[in-house]
Protein backbone atom coordinates (compact mmCIF):
# COMPACT_ATOMS: atom_id res chain seq x y z
CA UNK A 1 0.00 0.00 0.00
CA UNK A 2 1.22 3.17 -0.92
CA UNK A 3 1.61 5.72 1.58
CA UNK A 4 1.12 9.65 1.86
CA UNK A 5 3.79 11.93 2.16
CA UNK A 6 3.51 13.93 5.18
CA UNK A 7 1.56 17.03 4.46
CA UNK A 8 -0.60 19.05 6.33
CA UNK A 9 -3.39 20.48 3.61
CA UNK A 10 -4.97 23.07 6.76
CA UNK A 11 -1.90 25.00 7.24
CA UNK A 12 -1.17 25.74 3.65
CA UNK A 13 -4.61 26.82 3.28
CA UNK A 14 -4.39 28.95 6.11
CA UNK A 15 -1.39 30.55 5.10
CA UNK A 16 -1.59 31.19 1.74
CA UNK A 17 -5.85 32.77 2.91
CA UNK A 18 -3.84 35.11 5.60
CA UNK A 19 -1.28 36.22 2.97
CA UNK A 20 -4.56 37.02 1.10
CA UNK A 21 -5.81 39.35 3.18
CA UNK A 22 -2.76 40.56 5.89
CA UNK A 23 0.26 42.60 4.07
CA UNK A 24 1.78 41.51 7.00
CA UNK A 25 1.74 37.32 6.82
CA UNK A 26 2.84 38.08 3.12
CA UNK A 27 6.42 39.64 4.96
CA UNK A 28 6.23 37.47 7.64
CA UNK A 29 6.00 34.27 5.13
CA UNK A 30 8.95 35.57 2.89
CA UNK A 31 10.98 36.75 5.58
CA UNK A 32 10.62 33.03 7.44
CA UNK A 33 11.91 31.77 4.00
CA UNK A 34 8.60 30.38 2.55
CA UNK A 35 9.18 29.01 -1.22
CA UNK A 36 6.73 27.20 -3.65
CA UNK A 37 8.23 24.08 -3.62
CA UNK A 38 7.37 23.69 0.17
CA UNK A 39 3.65 23.53 -0.36
CA UNK A 40 2.46 20.22 -0.68
CA UNK A 41 -0.15 20.63 -3.45
CA UNK A 42 0.74 22.02 -6.75
CA UNK A 43 -2.28 24.04 -6.73
CA UNK A 44 -0.88 26.20 -3.78
CA UNK A 45 2.80 26.04 -5.02
CA UNK A 46 1.30 28.26 -8.26
CA UNK A 47 -0.70 30.34 -5.97
CA UNK A 48 2.22 31.14 -3.91
CA UNK A 49 4.02 31.52 -6.95
CA UNK A 50 1.92 34.72 -7.86
CA UNK A 51 2.04 35.85 -4.92
CA UNK A 52 5.84 36.11 -4.41
CA UNK A 53 6.20 37.62 -7.73
CA UNK A 54 2.92 40.48 -6.88
CA UNK A 55 5.43 40.78 -3.59
CA UNK A 56 8.45 41.39 -5.82
CA UNK A 57 7.06 43.57 -8.06
CA UNK A 58 5.76 46.36 -5.37
CA UNK A 59 2.18 45.53 -6.21
CA UNK A 60 -0.70 44.30 -3.93
CA UNK A 61 -1.13 41.21 -2.70
CA UNK A 62 -5.23 40.53 -2.59
CA UNK A 63 -7.77 38.04 -4.01
CA UNK A 64 -8.69 40.43 -7.02
CA UNK A 65 -4.88 40.96 -7.83
CA UNK A 66 -3.62 37.40 -7.71
CA UNK A 67 -7.23 35.92 -9.40
CA UNK A 68 -6.63 38.20 -12.39
CA UNK A 69 -2.75 37.27 -12.26
CA UNK A 70 -3.66 33.62 -12.58
CA UNK A 71 -6.21 34.14 -15.47
CA UNK A 72 -3.48 35.89 -17.38
CA UNK A 73 -1.50 32.76 -17.00
CA UNK A 74 -3.92 30.33 -17.41
CA UNK A 75 -3.93 29.08 -14.06
CA UNK A 76 -6.77 30.17 -12.80
CA UNK A 77 -8.88 27.07 -13.49
CA UNK A 78 -6.25 25.34 -12.36
CA UNK A 79 -6.03 26.28 -9.00
CA UNK A 80 -10.00 26.07 -8.44
CA UNK A 81 -11.24 28.98 -10.17
CA UNK A 82 -12.48 32.35 -7.76
CA UNK A 83 -14.55 30.20 -5.41
CA UNK A 84 -11.31 28.61 -4.00
CA UNK A 85 -9.55 31.59 -3.67
CA UNK A 86 -12.18 33.15 -1.59
CA UNK A 87 -12.17 29.63 0.31
CA UNK A 88 -8.66 30.71 1.46
CA UNK A 89 -9.42 33.61 2.75
CA UNK A 90 -12.57 32.79 4.60
CA UNK A 91 -9.73 30.11 6.28
CA UNK A 92 -7.47 33.01 7.62
CA UNK A 93 -8.97 34.98 11.04
CA UNK A 94 -5.60 36.34 12.16
CA UNK A 95 -2.25 37.16 10.73
CA UNK A 96 -0.66 36.20 14.17
CA UNK A 97 -0.54 32.55 13.53
CA UNK A 98 1.68 32.98 10.07
CA UNK A 99 4.82 31.78 11.55
CA UNK A 100 3.34 28.92 13.05
CA UNK A 101 2.13 28.03 9.97
CA UNK A 102 5.08 28.29 8.38
CA UNK A 103 6.72 25.87 10.78
CA UNK A 104 4.44 23.47 9.87
CA UNK A 105 4.58 23.51 6.63
CA UNK A 106 8.59 23.31 6.66
CA UNK A 107 8.78 20.74 9.10
CA UNK A 108 6.30 18.57 6.50
CA UNK A 109 8.95 19.52 3.43
CA UNK A 110 12.07 18.29 5.17
CA UNK A 111 10.22 15.12 6.32
CA UNK A 112 9.25 14.65 2.30
CA UNK A 113 12.75 15.78 1.86
CA UNK A 114 14.17 13.13 3.95
CA UNK A 115 12.16 10.31 2.76
CA UNK A 116 13.15 10.83 -1.00
CA UNK A 117 16.34 11.31 0.21
CA UNK A 118 16.41 7.96 2.05
CA UNK A 119 14.95 6.43 -0.88
CA UNK A 120 17.61 7.47 -3.29
CA UNK A 121 19.86 5.71 -0.54
CA UNK A 122 18.05 2.25 -0.83
CA UNK A 123 18.23 2.33 -4.24
CA UNK A 124 22.18 3.14 -3.96
CA UNK A 125 22.87 -0.03 -1.44
CA UNK A 126 20.86 -1.87 -3.87
CA UNK A 127 23.44 -1.37 -6.68
CA UNK A 128 26.46 -2.93 -6.06
CA UNK A 129 28.21 -2.02 -8.83
CA UNK A 130 29.90 1.11 -6.98
CA UNK A 131 32.07 0.66 -3.38
CA UNK A 132 30.99 0.21 -0.39
CA UNK A 133 32.96 3.33 0.78
CA UNK A 134 31.25 5.00 -1.86
CA UNK A 135 27.75 4.08 -1.55
CA UNK A 136 28.31 5.12 2.87
CA UNK A 137 30.14 8.67 2.29
CA UNK A 138 27.22 9.57 -0.61
CA UNK A 139 24.31 8.79 1.87
CA UNK A 140 26.02 10.36 5.12
CA UNK A 141 26.26 13.28 2.32
CA UNK A 142 22.73 13.39 1.04
CA UNK A 143 21.60 13.29 4.96
CA UNK A 144 23.89 15.87 5.88
CA UNK A 145 22.37 18.10 2.67
CA UNK A 146 18.98 17.56 4.09
CA UNK A 147 19.66 18.90 7.97
CA UNK A 148 21.98 21.75 6.53
CA UNK A 149 18.71 23.12 4.66
CA UNK A 150 17.07 22.66 8.39
CA UNK A 151 20.22 24.76 9.93
CA UNK A 152 20.25 27.88 7.99
CA UNK A 153 20.97 30.72 9.93
CA UNK A 154 19.59 34.40 9.82
CA UNK A 155 21.16 37.69 9.62
CA UNK A 156 22.33 39.02 13.06
CA UNK A 157 22.00 42.78 13.44
CA UNK A 158 25.22 44.90 14.71
CA UNK A 159 22.96 45.29 17.52
CA UNK A 160 22.59 41.56 18.41
CA UNK A 161 25.87 40.99 18.15
CA UNK A 162 27.63 44.16 19.79
CA UNK A 163 25.57 42.65 22.70
CA UNK A 164 26.89 39.88 22.87
CA UNK A 165 30.39 41.18 22.27
CA UNK A 166 29.85 43.02 25.43
CA UNK A 167 28.52 40.47 27.69
CA UNK A 168 31.89 38.53 26.98
CA UNK A 169 33.94 41.25 27.64
CA UNK A 170 32.09 42.34 31.02
CA UNK A 171 32.32 38.72 31.99
CA UNK A 172 35.98 38.41 31.44
CA UNK A 173 36.82 41.57 33.36
CA UNK A 174 34.75 40.42 36.51
CA UNK A 175 36.63 37.19 36.12
CA UNK A 176 40.01 38.75 35.93
CA UNK A 177 40.89 36.64 32.99
CA UNK A 178 42.61 36.90 29.42
CA UNK A 179 41.27 33.41 28.62
CA UNK A 180 37.99 33.27 26.47
CA UNK A 181 39.02 29.71 24.66
CA UNK A 182 39.92 25.89 26.21
CA UNK A 183 43.18 26.11 27.95
CA UNK A 184 46.36 24.65 27.64
CA UNK A 185 47.95 24.81 30.65
CA UNK A 186 50.42 26.06 29.15
CA UNK A 187 50.71 29.82 30.61
CA UNK A 188 52.48 31.60 27.27
CA UNK A 189 50.42 29.95 24.59
CA UNK A 190 47.30 30.50 26.44
CA UNK A 191 48.33 34.32 26.86
CA UNK A 192 48.77 34.45 23.32
CA UNK A 193 46.12 32.91 22.26
CA UNK A 194 44.02 33.70 25.11
CA UNK A 195 43.11 29.88 24.73
CA UNK A 196 42.58 28.01 21.68
CA UNK A 197 39.39 29.58 20.73
CA UNK A 198 35.61 28.18 19.32
CA UNK A 199 35.45 27.25 15.89
CA UNK A 200 39.39 27.32 14.90
CA UNK A 201 41.53 25.33 13.22
CA UNK A 202 45.02 25.02 14.87
CA UNK A 203 47.18 23.04 12.26
CA UNK A 204 50.45 21.80 14.58
CA UNK A 205 53.23 20.85 12.29
CA UNK A 206 56.61 19.30 13.12
CA UNK A 207 59.03 16.65 10.95
CA UNK A 208 59.31 13.31 12.40
CA UNK A 209 60.55 12.67 15.75
CA UNK A 210 60.22 16.51 16.60
CA UNK A 211 57.16 15.26 19.34
CA UNK A 212 54.15 16.15 18.04
CA UNK A 213 52.21 13.66 18.57
CA UNK A 214 53.21 14.04 22.33
CA UNK A 215 52.30 17.50 22.35
CA UNK A 216 48.70 16.51 20.90
CA UNK A 217 48.34 14.27 23.47
CA UNK A 218 49.46 16.79 26.39
CA UNK A 219 47.31 19.63 24.49
CA UNK A 220 44.60 16.60 25.36
CA UNK A 221 45.14 15.53 28.29
CA UNK A 222 45.62 19.17 29.87
CA UNK A 223 42.25 20.30 28.06
CA UNK A 224 40.57 17.20 29.58
CA UNK A 225 41.74 17.81 32.89
CA UNK A 226 40.91 21.93 32.86
CA UNK A 227 37.83 21.57 31.41
CA UNK A 228 36.01 18.40 33.70
CA UNK A 229 32.54 19.19 31.90
CA UNK A 230 33.18 18.75 28.68
CA UNK A 231 35.11 15.63 26.23
CA UNK A 232 37.90 16.13 24.39
CA UNK A 233 37.90 14.19 21.35
CA UNK A 234 41.07 12.28 19.55
CA UNK A 235 41.81 10.67 16.78
CA UNK A 236 44.78 8.65 15.88
CA UNK A 237 45.33 7.23 12.60
CA UNK A 238 48.49 6.21 12.98
CA UNK A 239 48.90 4.74 16.67
CA UNK A 240 46.42 2.60 18.35
CA UNK A 241 44.51 3.58 21.60
CA UNK A 242 46.33 1.36 24.17
CA UNK A 243 49.75 3.63 23.14
CA UNK A 244 48.15 6.38 23.35
CA UNK A 245 46.63 5.70 27.11
CA UNK A 246 50.35 4.51 27.98
CA UNK A 247 52.02 7.97 27.12
CA UNK A 248 49.26 10.18 28.55
CA UNK A 249 49.99 7.88 31.51
CA UNK A 250 53.39 8.30 32.08
CA UNK A 251 52.66 11.98 31.40
CA UNK A 252 50.39 12.13 34.34
CA UNK A 253 52.16 9.52 36.75
CA UNK A 254 55.86 10.71 35.03
CA UNK A 255 57.17 7.04 35.23
CA UNK A 256 59.06 6.42 32.03
CA UNK A 257 57.80 5.28 29.33
CA UNK A 258 59.63 2.73 28.66
CA UNK A 259 59.27 1.09 31.87
CA UNK A 260 55.64 1.38 31.34
CA UNK A 261 56.15 -0.54 27.69
CA UNK A 262 58.55 -3.11 29.52
CA UNK A 263 57.14 -3.47 32.58
CA UNK A 264 60.30 -3.27 35.02
CA UNK A 265 58.33 -1.38 37.95
CA UNK A 266 59.53 -0.37 41.52
CA UNK A 267 56.06 -0.82 43.73
CA UNK A 268 56.87 2.62 44.51
CA UNK A 269 56.08 3.31 40.38
CA UNK A 270 53.43 1.06 39.95
CA UNK A 271 51.39 2.78 42.87
CA UNK A 272 51.95 6.29 40.67
CA UNK A 273 50.70 4.33 37.82
CA UNK A 274 47.71 3.12 39.78
CA UNK A 275 47.00 6.93 41.19
CA UNK A 276 47.52 8.45 37.74
CA UNK A 277 44.85 5.68 36.35
CA UNK A 278 42.62 6.40 38.39
CA UNK A 279 42.30 10.55 37.46
CA UNK A 280 42.85 9.23 34.10
CA UNK A 281 40.03 7.38 34.07
CA UNK A 282 37.70 10.38 35.76
CA UNK A 283 38.67 12.46 32.72
CA UNK A 284 36.12 12.42 29.45
CA UNK A 285 38.68 11.66 26.81
CA UNK A 286 37.44 9.76 23.95
CA UNK A 287 40.07 7.79 21.59
CA UNK A 288 38.92 6.73 17.79
CA UNK A 289 41.96 4.68 16.34
CA UNK A 290 40.49 3.54 13.00
CA UNK A 291 43.09 3.80 10.47
CA UNK A 292 41.89 5.90 7.05
CA UNK A 293 38.89 7.25 8.77
CA UNK A 294 37.15 9.53 6.36
CA UNK A 295 35.91 13.02 7.03
CA UNK A 296 32.59 12.02 6.91
CA UNK A 297 32.85 9.80 10.24
CA UNK A 298 35.05 11.89 12.42
CA UNK A 299 32.22 14.71 11.48
CA UNK A 300 29.93 12.26 12.90
CA UNK A 301 31.18 10.82 15.57
CA UNK A 302 32.16 14.78 16.94
CA UNK A 303 28.77 15.45 16.67
CA UNK A 304 27.11 12.69 18.64
CA UNK A 305 29.96 13.33 21.38
CA UNK A 306 29.17 16.66 21.67
CA UNK A 307 25.68 15.89 21.57
CA UNK A 308 25.90 13.46 24.62
CA UNK A 309 28.64 15.18 26.79
CA UNK A 310 30.00 18.59 25.44
CA UNK A 311 33.24 19.06 23.62
CA UNK A 312 35.85 21.19 24.73
CA UNK A 313 38.90 20.24 22.19
CA UNK A 314 39.37 17.78 19.07
CA UNK A 315 42.72 16.33 18.05
CA UNK A 316 43.32 14.68 15.12
CA UNK A 317 46.89 13.06 14.50
CA UNK A 318 46.78 13.72 11.41
CA UNK A 319 45.62 14.98 8.82
CA UNK A 320 48.03 13.07 5.34
CA UNK A 321 46.41 10.20 7.22
CA UNK A 322 43.02 10.78 6.95
CA UNK A 323 41.26 9.07 3.72
CA UNK A 324 39.43 11.03 0.93
CA UNK A 325 36.38 10.59 -0.60
CA UNK A 326 37.32 9.34 -4.05
CA UNK A 327 36.63 11.60 -6.24
CA UNK A 328 39.90 13.46 -6.34
CA UNK A 329 41.77 10.05 -5.54
CA UNK A 330 44.28 11.27 -8.81
CA UNK A 331 45.32 14.34 -7.35
CA UNK A 332 46.10 13.94 -3.16
CA UNK A 333 46.78 18.22 -2.90
CA UNK A 334 42.92 18.42 -3.83
CA UNK A 335 42.01 15.80 -1.63
CA UNK A 336 43.86 17.32 1.17
CA UNK A 337 42.85 20.30 0.48
CA UNK A 338 38.87 19.33 0.57
CA UNK A 339 39.94 17.52 4.30
CA UNK A 340 41.26 21.26 5.29
CA UNK A 341 38.46 22.73 4.90
CA UNK A 342 36.28 20.32 6.03
CA UNK A 343 38.25 20.39 9.48
CA UNK A 344 37.54 24.10 9.37
CA UNK A 345 34.01 23.43 9.05
CA UNK A 346 33.90 21.03 11.87
CA UNK A 347 35.40 23.48 14.49
CA UNK A 348 32.98 26.11 12.93
CA UNK A 349 29.78 23.97 13.52
CA UNK A 350 30.76 22.25 16.19
CA UNK A 351 32.30 25.80 18.20
CA UNK A 352 35.43 23.91 19.31
CA UNK A 353 39.15 24.22 18.75
CA UNK A 354 40.16 21.45 16.24
CA UNK A 355 44.01 20.80 16.30
CA UNK A 356 45.11 18.98 13.24
CA UNK A 357 49.06 17.69 12.98
CA UNK A 358 50.14 17.69 9.58
CA UNK A 359 53.66 16.45 8.30
CA UNK A 360 55.89 18.98 6.92
CA UNK A 361 57.98 18.50 3.55
CA UNK A 362 61.86 17.04 3.34
CA UNK A 363 62.74 20.70 2.20
CA UNK A 364 63.33 21.30 5.72
CA UNK A 365 66.40 18.21 6.09
CA UNK A 366 67.93 19.94 2.71
CA UNK A 367 68.39 23.42 4.11
CA UNK A 368 71.14 24.60 6.71
CA UNK A 369 68.64 26.28 8.62
CA UNK A 370 66.23 23.80 9.88
CA UNK A 371 63.69 25.99 11.55
CA UNK A 372 60.51 25.12 9.38
CA UNK A 373 58.35 27.56 7.27
CA UNK A 374 55.10 27.91 6.58
CA UNK A 375 56.28 26.90 2.79
CA UNK A 376 57.24 23.76 4.65
CA UNK A 377 53.59 22.58 5.04
CA UNK A 378 53.15 19.47 2.46
CA UNK A 379 50.97 18.93 0.19
CA UNK A 380 48.43 21.71 0.38
CA UNK A 381 48.62 25.31 0.63
CA UNK A 382 44.66 25.18 1.57
CA UNK A 383 45.83 23.86 5.27
CA UNK A 384 47.85 27.27 5.64
CA UNK A 385 44.83 29.35 4.10
CA UNK A 386 42.10 27.75 6.46
CA UNK A 387 43.90 27.22 9.46
CA UNK A 388 43.51 30.00 11.97
CA UNK A 389 46.97 28.80 14.12
CA UNK A 390 50.04 27.19 12.45
CA UNK A 391 52.14 25.72 14.98
CA UNK A 392 55.87 24.60 14.32
CA UNK A 393 57.83 22.38 17.08
CA UNK A 394 61.55 22.56 16.28
CA UNK A 395 64.35 20.80 18.94
CA UNK A 396 67.41 22.31 17.96
CA UNK A 397 68.84 19.73 20.41
CA UNK A 398 67.16 16.66 17.98
CA UNK A 399 69.62 18.04 15.15
CA UNK A 400 72.91 18.20 17.31
CA UNK A 401 72.03 14.67 18.60
CA UNK A 402 72.41 13.46 15.40
CA UNK A 403 75.43 15.03 14.39
CA UNK A 404 76.74 14.06 17.73
CA UNK A 405 75.17 10.49 17.95
CA UNK A 406 74.31 11.23 20.99
CA UNK A 407 70.72 11.09 21.70
CA UNK A 408 71.15 10.82 25.96
CA UNK A 409 69.61 13.73 26.31
CA UNK A 410 66.00 13.44 28.25
CA UNK A 411 65.07 17.18 28.72
CA UNK A 412 65.80 20.11 26.50
CA UNK A 413 64.18 23.09 24.91
CA UNK A 414 61.46 23.19 22.09
CA UNK A 415 60.49 25.70 20.44
CA UNK A 416 56.60 26.05 19.49
CA UNK A 417 57.06 28.41 16.74
CA UNK A 418 53.83 30.46 16.35
CA UNK A 419 53.85 30.85 12.44
CA UNK A 420 50.13 32.29 12.02
CA UNK A 421 47.96 34.10 13.94
CA UNK A 422 44.71 35.03 12.21
CA UNK A 423 43.34 36.98 15.43
CA UNK A 424 46.38 37.53 17.24
CA UNK A 425 50.25 37.92 17.14
CA UNK A 426 53.02 35.53 15.97
CA UNK A 427 55.72 34.49 18.47
CA UNK A 428 57.85 31.50 19.48
CA UNK A 429 57.39 29.96 23.04
CA UNK A 430 59.49 28.08 24.81
CA UNK A 431 59.02 25.24 26.80
CA UNK A 432 60.32 22.22 27.98
CA UNK A 433 60.47 18.60 26.88
CA UNK A 434 61.05 15.56 29.38
CA UNK A 435 60.65 13.00 26.50
CA UNK A 436 61.42 9.99 28.86
CA UNK A 437 58.15 10.71 30.21
CA UNK A 438 56.47 12.49 27.02
CA UNK A 439 56.10 15.43 28.71
CA UNK A 440 55.79 19.07 27.85
CA UNK A 441 56.35 21.89 30.56
CA UNK A 442 56.61 25.49 31.09
CA UNK A 443 59.71 26.55 31.88
CA UNK A 444 58.87 28.73 34.21
CA UNK A 445 57.53 27.79 37.82
CA UNK A 446 53.63 28.87 37.46
CA UNK A 447 51.80 27.08 35.14
CA UNK A 448 48.68 28.99 35.26
CA UNK A 449 46.91 30.49 32.24
CA UNK A 450 45.35 33.37 33.80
Amino acid sequence: MNKVMPNNIDAEQALLGAMLLYEKSVRLALDEGCEPELFYLESHRLIFTVMKSLNDALKPVDITSVASKLQDLSQLDKIGGMDYLLRLSDSAVTSSNTKHYVEIILNKFYLRNLIETANDIVLNAYDESDEVENVLDSAEKQILNVTRTRKTTEFRTSGEVVSVVMDNIYQMKNQKSRLTGTKTGYKELDNTTNGLQKGDLIILAARPSMGKTAFALNLALNAAQLHLDNAVAVFSLEMPAEQLIQRMMATKSEVEGNKIRNGYLTNDEMNMLQEAAVEMKALKIFIDDTPGIRMSEIFSKCRKLSADHGLSMVVIDYIQLISGNGKNSDNRQQEVSEISRTLKSLARELKVPVIALSQLSRKVEERTEKIPMLSDLRESGAIEQDADIVMFLYREAYYQSLKDKDESLTNEKVDVIIAKHRNGATKTIELSFEKHINSFKNLAADTGGN
